[in-house]
């Protein structure tokens, strides 16, 4: 499972919005990680932030 895989399972888990710190804590990986990965899924439209640092799933 690649770490963006992982992200999308830790917002589908958690269903509820997360913010990037949450979601490393969850998964084991850096924050800048995390942060990187959410970066390119809002990019894709899967993503999207309904309050400042936090984001769910679209």
């Amino acid at each position: 499972m690649s770490e963006k895989e992982k992200v999308l399972e830790a917002f589908k888990n958690a269903g509820k919005p997360l913010r990037p710190g949450d979601i490393a804590k969850a998964i084991g990986i850096e924050s800048k990680e995390v942060s990187k990965i959410i970066k390119e899924l809002r990019e894709e439209g899967l993503v999207y932030s309904p309050k400042r640092c936090y984001y769910d799933l679209k």
